[in-house]
């Protein structure tokens, strides 16, 4: 018997199998052979398959689907926060967040940092105050404290952590971030984009062996994302430390999902080398299952601290000059960085989450595709506020519109936004809809830690058909009118992500000669009320035909 007749080594049947193969959409049975499968289709069509030594799943009548795809999600810090760090929830308000620093802290040596999060923007907008940094001070003893926000661009810190990070009330702000300070010019803990990357810096001096915390970072970001049937996922922005550890747990056969990486252009929030630096030294890195594919480009801000770039003016408050944010790079040095990555074979992972920023994207793309053409891929995140004229030149420059929709629901990042970004602009955020019906691709992704304490992508995929927060006594929805259909929101966790990060041909679909990664629910997505999708649970997680999770019998 010739190897490519061989039985199957695995054999699932009795399934709902739904395939996201246009061709095929429903299928019984599948067969995997060397991590791949060799078959799918009926019971009967994918029993011959079967030999004396398969193995044999039953699933009867379970629904399969294709390993969900995270297209944006940061695992050295989900998986530290989850492994090491104070959880804190984004609806927590200033004194629950206290009162865990101060239990937290109890546990603690004198000199150890608490570190923790997430902290919801909702309290970040009143945490700026110095009373409010003393009742810090109070809570941890003395001990340093760094405490993240929802969006991760900003941080909280106490005057023990300033003081190890070397800041007074006379340092210059840094370049690209804020100490922000009160009416008087006093420091009151708050810091905005890369100065948080100052407090990150003076954490990091503080642990004894930084590759070991990555590893087991990775790790449990991996056992996580697992959990939730994600097979695949697109780390949204990577250094080289958390690089090396997923090439270690590839080259031990110990890497359960392909992980594409992001590498910063600039410096970032964590940190070590970057840009051209960073991509010569993850490059020999590269494997089946990790690929450094991607330059990571950060156009703005968040509009929560005003930093987002606008096209049209923030809401004024107390006589505020009015502002449209922030822009960090030029037309010219964009283009110029776009033009580059296309000579050193990386696509890109452009941050914009405002009207002006993404502008500022399709304008470089437009000339990099014209002279380049189109073997770049340019994902936009976060495809959030989108000038109507804007909106199809996505499908017209292959532009991928990125998306979180944790952001939405259910964080309380909305609410914070909606104090800062007029009405009419929130009223027509992600216009999803309109983006899938104009041909552009739409990929979903946690963002995981940011926004939400997990990367559930159940609550995220439900989100994108309802448009409404998960939890009933939280009325409202976002722009109602750009709900996606079920399928086309599992789309957006399956087959779109993995064309947006380069991997369509061996992920996000059941078909023949693809890797072997599905997941077993414990419920038929299409026969249950949508509102009720967010509560489903990953019976099993098969990573190239093995077993990377099972749930836990009740």
């Amino acid at each position: 018997m010739t190897a490519a007749n061989a039985p199957a080594e695995l054999v699932v049947t009795g399934g709902r199998v739904w395939t996201q193969d246009p061709q095929r959409p429903w299928a019984e049975a599948l067969a995997v052979r060397d991590g791949r499968l060799v078959a799918v289709g009926t019971a009967e069509e994918v029993g011959a398959h079967v030999g004396p030594d398969t193995t044999v799943h039953e699933l009867d009548g379970a629904m399969v689907l294709p390993g969900l795809i995270d297209g944006h999600v940061h695992l050295n810090l989900g998986g530290g926060q989850a492994a090491f760090e104070l959880p804190l929830l984004p609806t927590d308000g200033v004194d629950e967040v206290l009162r865990k620093v101060r239990e937290w802290a109890d546990r603690l040596g004198p000199e150890e940092w608490v570190v923790g999060g997430i902290v919801g923007s909702t309290v970040m907008d009143v945490v700026a105050d110095v009373e409010v940094l003393a009742r810090l001070d109070e809570a941890s003893s003395g001990r340093p404290v760094l405490l993240r926000d929802d969006s991760m661009h900003n941080r909280w810190v106490n005057s023990r952590a300033l003081e190890l990070m070397g800041v007074t009330a006379d340092s210059a702000d840094p370049e690209g971030g804020h100490y922000v300070r009160d009416a008087q010019g006093r420091l009151t803990g708050v810091l905005q984009e890369l100065a948080s990357a100052e407090a990150e810096r003076a954490f990091q001096t503080s642990v004894p062996d930084p590759q070991a915390r990555i590893r087991t970072s990775m790790e449990t970001a991996l056992r996580i994302l697992n959990s939730f049937g994600v097979t695949s996922a697109q780390e949204a922005a990577t250094m080289a430390a958390p690089a090396r550890a997923l090439a270690d747990l590839a080259a031990q056969g110990e890497l359960t999902a392909r992980v594409v990486l992001s590498t910063p252009a600039r410096p970032f929030l964590e940190d070590g080398v970057v840009g051209e630096e960073l991509v010569a030294e993850v490059a020999p890195l590269r494997s089946e299952l990790v690929r450094p594919d991607f330059m990571k480009i950060v156009l703005d801000g968040v509009p929560m601290t005003r930093t987002t770039a606008l096209l049209s003016p923030y809401k004024c408050h107390h006589g505020e000059q009015p502002t449209t944010g922030d822009l960090y790079w030029t037309l010219e040095d964009l283009t110029a960085q776009l033009q580059r990555c296309c000579e050193l074979g990386l696509s890109a992972k452009l941050h914009a989450t405002g009207d002006a920023s993404v502008r500022l994207v399709l304008d470089a793309v437009q000339t990099v595709r014209a002279s380049h053409g189109d073997g770049a891929r340019f994902q936009i995140a976060h495809a959030e506020y989108i000038h109507p004229d804007d909106l199809p030149r996505f499908a017209e420059l292959s532009v991928v519109a990125d998306l979180s929709p944790y952001i939405w629901y259910p964080s309380v990042i909305q609410e914070s936004i909606a104090a800062q970004v007029p009405e009419e602009i929130v009223a027509a955020s992600w216009p999803v809809r309109d983006f899938v019906d104009s041909g552009a691709l739409v990929a979903a992704g946690s963002d995981w830690p940011c926004a939400a304490p997990t990367p559930d992508p159940w609550t995220g995929l439900q989100t994108l058909v309802t448009r409404r927060n998960p939890d009933p006594s939280v009325p409202g929805a976002l722009n109602e009118a750009q709900a996606l259909t079920l399928e086309e929101a599992i789309a957006a966790f399956t087959t779109n992500p993995a064309e947006a990060m380069g991997i369509g041909d061996v992920a996000g679909r059941l078909v023949e000669g693809y890797a072997a990664d599905f997941i077993v629910l414990d419920r038929d997505l299409f026969a249950v009320d949508v509102a009720e999708v967010h509560r489903t649970q990953v019976v099993r997680t098969y990573f190239g035909g093995r077993v990377v999770h099972e749930r836990a019998a009740a």
